[in-house]
């Protein structure tokens, strides 16, 4: 993580550089970006084509992330911080696309989040202060003397209360749409989590038994292996290796004895085949 924030701080430098960040070619620039990283990162023995490809996935996640948060704050509404932004955008992120399920890269978004390429521009609608054009300034001071308060075609030809409550009533139902949308969202993210800690648990059970099953033929081979030595005929052979199946013999003994595996320490068998 540490060298992320690295690479990202040494791509802003040299990308954005105000005197040759536009003039540079790409190979060259990832040359003075390898060099700021490893001024950074001391003893680092990555290549500038290894930062190159980093980069790109970095690249990716950073611009997932910018779209979920413009969307998450274009979302917002009354009432609602930052941090619900925030989880609204970490829903967003894991729902759409392929990749991770969750942004991990806050720290490389600090260092990144006010360059052009990142920099979230809001959208968000119109605010419109009154219905009077601000380029028409009334006769007199005083509200009675005002020429919109006389009844002219101009007042007459004003919003029609029907086309207002049409505006508003589709105010409203975006607002629910998008409260809609989110409540899915959070329960499609919340089956997930749970097909995920289900597949995790069966994963585990899974290993627990491979485990078992690994160790029940390794003591069956223990097993085989021991009866075979048991049962070897020695009659024909050197005294060499007559010693080395008695040893083996012994060891033997030794496990069915005691249960141990470890290497011999035990002397009174030695003494018993002496």
């Amino acid at each position: 993580m540490t060298k992320d924030v690295s690479l990202c701080e040494a791509w802003l430098q040299v990308s954005h550089c105000p005197v040759t960040g536009n003039e540079m070619k790409f190979s060259h620039m990832w040359k003075k970006i390898h060099q700021e990283f490893c001024e950074r990162v001391i003893g680092s023995i990555r290549r500038d084509q290894a930062l190159s490809s980093r980069w790109k996935i970095l690249n990716k996640e950073l611009a997932k992330w910018r779209d979920a948060l413009a969307k998450a704050m274009d979302n917002h509404r009354s009432g609602e911080n930052l941090s619900s932004d925030i989880m609204q955008a970490q829903m967003l992120f894991g729902a759409t696309g392929q990749g991770k399920k969750s942004f991990n890269h806050t720290l490389c978004w600090e260092v990144v989040k006010n360059c052009k390429r990142f920099q979230i521009i809001p959208t968000g609608p119109t605010v419109v202060l009154n219905e009077m054009s601000l380029h028409e300034t009334p006769a007199s001071d005083s509200p009675m003397d005002s020429p919109m308060s006389q009844d002219s075609p101009i007042e007459k030809e004003s919003t029609p209360i029907g086309r207002k409550a049409a505006k508003a009533k589709r105010g409203s139902n975006s607002t629910k749409n998008a409260s809609k949308y989110l409540e899915e969202l959070s329960k499609m993210q919340a089956m997930r989590i749970e097909m995920d800690m289900k597949q995790q648990e069966h994963d585990r059970a899974m290993d627990h038994e491979y485990a078992k099953e690994r160790e029940y033929v390794r003591q069956e081979n223990i097993e085989k292996k021991d009866r075979e030595t048991m049962a070897m005929d020695t009659t024909h052979m050197s005294p060499e290796t007559k010693q080395y199946w008695k040893l083996e013999r012994r060891d033997v003994m030794r496990r069915r004895l005691f249960r141990d595996d470890g290497p011999s320490n035990t002397d009174w068998l030695n003494d018993q085949n002496h």
